[in-house]
Parts: structure tokens; C-alpha cells; sequence
């Protein structure tokens, strides 16, 4: 099977070209031209390498010589950090490129067609966040995958492909970007540094990248209908007993301060994903913990062992 993936450079991208070339499928990574996160991807087996701009992505047939492919993973999407998320020219873009993208996989004959969304389309909400309700997001960033979820849709019962759009919610693990959370909490405490948070007393969700770059695989290249999934995992719990588990798996280096540090671009907002719908179509069952997911991402000998930190 021929999959084409855009955004295969980045965070999750890379994860998920891995989990594709694993299971014996062709991949051809669509990356930016001069993206430093492609080298990664050199020498993979399964794996062909395309520099192309999202700008130019229906010219994908030209550019790369591709004739045809089985199905699309879009991970592409530009100014996702929280800098950029209230831009909204620049958020604006990327809808064309997600539709241009859905053209150009049904010109090259593609059944299906993933595109990742993001919690950030429900808003702040109050209790969980089913696939169903109604959609309120307050950043550009949110309401722009949101209207990606609602012309893709229409394009694609048009073009005849399935169309799935995955709510990708707080994903973690090596290579994230060094600004979020996770990553700056691990890189300061392994310095023995102070962190500064917010504080912390909403619910959230974490789901390994490995874990998560599965889910969107199966999402895609099984047999399940289209329509909205939520990709989260099992353990919702408040941020503030996360970020304690963390600095405890780090060997409590440093020091950490609750409530000294304001809201992102998005406000306030507590996790709490229904995952009912995914657990119906993939059986799913979360198996890597928190507590695991942060002892990959120390390494050996970094980490506390198991004993001190779980009980």
C-alpha cells in the first residue's frame, strides 16, 4: 500500500512515517524543502523523501513524478506553536493547502484521506468533549481545523473518498517541540531548574506520540467509517498531579512553582476527551503510562526506578 504523508517531518509526522514503514507500507514524506526535521527520515526503509510546499502541494504529481497512492495522511499545518495560533492570515492558509491536498489525493486515486485536527476546534468546554456536540473554539487555530473538518467533508463525498478527521489532543515524547510543557519541564529539571506554571487545576489528557502516531495508522487504513474520532488516551486526571508525577520521575531535581504563570493564546482550558467512539471502532486500550512515555523520553538511568514512583 502506497501512503502519502504531509507533514511528515514534523512532531507526529515522524512517528507516524515509522509506524507506516513498519507495517510494510510504501511512504512517500512530503516535507518542506530544507526542513531540519527530514533528516530523520533519510535512510528509512519504505520510506521516499519529496520536498514540497504545501503551497504547491497540487503540483505534487509534477514535481515528484507520483502516479498514483492508496491513501493520505495531512499532518501539515503551519503556525501550530501557541505564538501563532491568534494569526489569522496565517491560519487561514492552511485550509487551502488541507483541501488542495484532498484534490491531489483524489487526482492520484487515494480511498481515504486523514486529516489531523485538534482539541483546540471545541473550545473551552465543561465536561467532556464528545465528537457530536457543537463546537465553539476561540483561537484562529481551532476554528480553522474546525472549517477544514466541515468543507473537507463536503469535498470529499464529492470527490468519493472516506474522509477522516481526527481531535488530536495533548500529545508528548521525544522530539516534541522544546517549548511545550512536557518537554521544557524535563529539559529544566534535568538542569535542576526552577519551572514557573500556571495553575494547573484543570483536567487533561496525555497520549505517548508512538501511541498516538498508531491510533492515526489504524484510523486510516482500516475498515471504520469515516467521520470525527477524538485521539486521546484513558487517563484524564488534573494537569497539577501530572506535572507532580513528572517531577518526581525526573529524581525531584530542581524546584517547580504552581499559579505564577498565565493562560496560553487559548485560555483556561481542561481536557477531558470521550474516547468512546475510538475504543468502539479500534478497541482501544491504552498501554503506554504517563509514567512510562517520560521514562523514554529520559532515558536509562536518568528516571526513577519504578518503586519510588509508582505505587
Amino acid at each position: 500500500m502506497r501512503v502519502i504523508v504531509t507533514g511528515a517531518s514534523s512532531f507526529i509526522g515522524k512517528a507516524a512515517v515509522r509506524e507506516l514503514a513498519a507495517g510494510g507500507c510504501q511512504v512517500e514524506a512530503l516535507i518542506r524543502p530544507g526542513s531540519p526535521g527530514g533528516k530523520a527520515l533519510e535512510g528509512m526503509e519504505n520510506v521516499r523523501i519529496h520536498p514540497c510546499p504545501l503551497e504547491n502541494i497540487e503540483e505534487l504529481r509534477e514535481r515528484t513524478g507520483l502516479a498514483s497512492a492508496d491513501a493520505w495522511l495531512h499532518l501539515g499545518w503551519e503556525g501550530a506553536g501557541s505564538a501563532n495560533r491568534q494569526n489569522p492570515e496565517l491560519q487561514r492558509k492552511n485550509i487551502g493547502y488541507a483541501l488542495g491536498s484532498l484534490r491531489t489525493a483524489a487526482s492520484l486515486g487515494c480511498s481515504r484521506f486523514l486529516f489531523t485536527g485538534s482539541q483546540a476546534e471545541y473550545g473551552i468546554c465543561r465536561g467532556p468533549m464528545g465528537e457530536d456536540q457543537e463546537c465553539r473554539p476561540v483561537s484562529e487555530y481551532g476554528k480553522d481545523k474546525l472549517e477544514v473538518c466541515r468543507q473537507a467533508g463536503e469535498l470529499a463525498a464529492q470527490l468519493g473518498i472516506s474522509y477522516i478527521h481526527a481531535r488530536v489532543f495533548s500529545v508528548y515524547g521525544p522530539g516534541d517541540h522544546p517549548w511545550s510543557l512536557v518537554s521544557t519541564c524535563v529539559d529544566t529539571y534535568r538542569r535542576g531548574g526552577h519551572m514557573e506554571m500556571g495553575p494547573c487545576t484543570q483536567l487533561w489528557n496525555f497520549l505517548y506520540v508512538e501511541e498516538a502516531a498508531r491510533i492515526l495508522v489504524k484510523l486510516l487504513l482500516g475498515k471504520i467509517p469515516g467521520g470525527v474520532y477524538n485521539v486521546a488516551g484513558e487517563d484524564t486526571r488534573p494537569l497539577k498531579s501530572y506535572m507532580e508525577e513528572l517531577y518526581r520521575l525526573c529524581g525531584s531535581r530542581g524546584s517547580y512553582e504552581f499559579g505564577s504563570r498565565g493562560p496560553n493564546a487559548e485560555g483556561q482550558i481542561s481536557l477531558e476527551p470521550d474516547i468512546a467512539k475510538l475504543k468502539s471502532a479500534l478497541g482501544f486500550c491504552q498501554e503506554i503510562s504517563f509514567a512510562e512515555g517520560i521514562r523514554r523520553m529520559l532515558g536509562p538511568g536518568e528516571h526513577t526506578d519504578r518503586k519510588e514512583t509508582e505505587g
